[in-house]
C-alpha cells in the first residue's frame, strides 16, 4: 500500500514545473544574467531541458535575453508579491520594524524558513550594513544567521533532522559554526533562552540578535531580528541593550497573527 501511495504521489508531480522553477532559482544578485550553459549547470539540467524551460519562461514573460545572456523580467516579482500580499505581512510589521529601527539606530527584519534558508519578508533600516545589505526576498543560510537559529530551534525533532540531512553547513566567514553537534548544542541553548545571537558568522562586521514570533498555538512561525555593525556593538551589548525591545515587539506581532492565519499554516509545516 505504501508503495502504491508513493507511486500515485509521484504521478501527481509535474516534473517540468519543478525544472522551470529550478531555472528561475539559478538567478541571483551576483548572477543577474547568464548563458544557457551556465543556467543548465547551476540548475543541474541537460542543456536541451534548460533551453525548453527558458523558452517557455520567455514566452510567459518571466525571462528575456540579451544576445547569449538570459535575465529575469519584472514579472517574476508577481510570484513573490502574491505570498506577501496574501499574508499582509508588510502592513502587520511595518510600524513595529520602523519602531525598532528608530529606537536602536540599526536595521530590523522579519524572516521565515524556506528549505535550508531564511527568507526576508519585511525589513526596516536606520542605516545600511555595508557588508551585508538585505532586502525583502533576500535568502541566507539558516545555520549562520540569528533568525535561522531561532527558526531551527522551533522545529520538531523530525523536521530538524530533515533540515540537517539537506543543509550544506558551509563556512561563510572564519567564525561560522559548521559542525552539526556544535550547532545542535547552540539550538538547545536558543530553545532554552528564547533568543539567538550571531557575531560575524554570516558576514564579517555584522552582528545580529533574533527572537521568535509565535502563533496562537505557540508554534514558531517567523523570526524577528536586529542587525548592527560589529565595530559599534557586540553580542553581549545587543542582548543587554535590545533583547527586551525585541521581545516586546515580538509579543505584539505574535498577538496580531490572528489576522494572518496563513502565515501560521505556511511558515512551518
Amino acid at each position: 500500500m505504501e508503495q502504491q501511495v508513493s507511486a500515485s504521489a509521484r504521478r501527481e508531480v509535474m516534473g517540468g514545473l519543478a525544472k522551470g522553477l529550478g531555472v528561475l532559482r539559478t538567478f541571483s544578485r551576483t548572477r543577474p544574467h547568464m548563458t544557457l550553459s551556465e543556467i543548465a549547470a547551476r540548475a543541474g539540467l541537460p542543456a536541451a531541458t534548460a533551453r525548453r524551460c527558458l523558452n517557455t519562461l520567455e514566452e510567459l514573460g518571466y525571462v528575456t535575453r540579451n544576445g547569449r545572456q538570459f535575465l529575469l523580467r519584472p514579472r517574476v516579482l508577481e510570484i513573490g508579491a502574491v505570498y506577501l500580499d496574501s499574508m499582509d505581512i508588510d502592513s502587520l510589521t511595518r510600524t513595529h520594524l520602523e519602531e525598532i529601527a528608530h529606537e536602536t539606530g540599526d536595521s530590523a527584519a522579519v524572516s521565515v524558513l524556506s528549505g535550508t534558508n531564511i527568507v526576508y519578508v519585511a525589513r526596516a533600516s536606520a542605516r545600511t550594513l555595508v557588508r551585508l545589505e538585505a532586502h525583502v526576498g533576500s535568502q541566507f543560510p539558516a545555520h549562520a544567521t540569528s533568525m535561522g537559529r531561532v527558526l531551527l530551534a522551533g522545529l520538531s525533532p523530525e523536521s530538524l533532522a530533515t533540515y540537517f540531512s539537506k543543509a550544506k553547513l558551509e563556512s561563510l566567514t572564519p567564525k561560522t559554526v559548521t559542525n552539526r553537534a556544535e550547532l545542535e548544542k547552540i539550538l538547545t541553548d536558543v530553545r532554552r533562552n528564547g533568543y539567538a545571537v550571531v557575531e560575524e558568522e554570516l558576514a564579517l562586521g555584522v552582528v545580529s540578535l533574533a527572537v521568535p514570533i509565535t502563533d496562537s498555538k505557540g508554534r514558531v512561525v517567523a523570526a524577528l531580528n536586529i542587525s548592527s555593525h560589529a565595530r559599534q556593538s557586540n553580542a553581549a551589548t545587543l542582548v543587554s541593550s535590545h533583547l527586551a525591545t525585541l521581545q516586546r515587539v515580538s509579543k505584539a506581532i505574535s498577538a496580531e497573527l490572528i489576522h494572518i492565519p496563513g502565515l501560521s499554516l505556511s511558515a512551518q509545516v
